[in-house]
């Protein structure tokens, strides 16, 4: 074949489209697949390992002696955060063992038991589970304390025998806010009224 002939052939050709959009490179395809794949299991994990499947997932950010601070995702609604509120209830009533809640234990080596007393916050932003926050909320400080109260969700609090649990903001100083909702104030020696009661298959490992 001549040069004229090859010179035919190549114009007959048509040119590159310069807007074609190259395929993926294989080791990119992976990549992605296995950050999707990830992402989903771990979220599998955390939705299957809950406590109890009928609460919202949680996670213990925080603990400073026998004060906890926890936080569920922003879209939990007010029940879901009441039934979590009455699941610590639950084990408050049945073994005051908060261990398989994750939660360490709030009076260690005291004779009344490694739970003796347990004040739990449960908020819907992670930062304000910081130990930071924590220590500051706890230490009084004032630019703290009123963002820290408001922006509470739900509460539990058990000392000796006393027990109390609710929505929203948790009474400080004989103070309560609108917002809160008292759920249950009593004794754990007190019977748990009958929509309390243990349910079938729980997982005991929140997120």
């Amino acid at each position: 074949m001549d040069g004229s002939c090859i010179q035919r052939v190549v114009s007959s050709m048509p040119p590159a489209d310069p807007t074609t959009k190259k395929p993926l490179d294989i080791v990119v395809k992976f990549a992605l697949s296995v950050f999707v794949g990830s992402f989903a299991l771990i979220w599998g994990g955390m939705y299957l390992s809950r406590p109890d499947r009928s609460i919202p997932p949680y996670t213990v950010g925080s603990q400073a002696d026998h004060f906890v601070a926890t936080y569920v995702p922003r879209d939990t609604q007010d029940e879901q955060i009441e039934r979590l509120v009455k699941r610590f209830r639950k084990v408050g009533h049945e073994t005051r063992d908060f261990g398989p809640m994750k939660i360490y234990p709030t009076t260690t080596g005291d004779p009344g038991g490694r739970y003796r007393q347990i004040v739990i916050y449960v908020f819907a932003d992670h930062l304000k589970t910081n130990p930071e926050v924590l220590a500051k909320y706890l230490a009084g400080d004032a630019a703290t304390m009123k963002d820290y109260e408001q922006s509470m969700r739900g509460y539990y609090r058990l000392q000796d025998q006393n027990e109390e649990g609710g929505t929203g903001p948790m009474p400080h100083d004989g103070n309560m806010s609108s917002d809160t909702r008292i759920l249950f104030k009593g004794l754990v020696t007190d019977p748990l009224p009958v929509e309390d009661e243990p349910e079938p298959n729980i997982s005991i490992s929140p997120l």
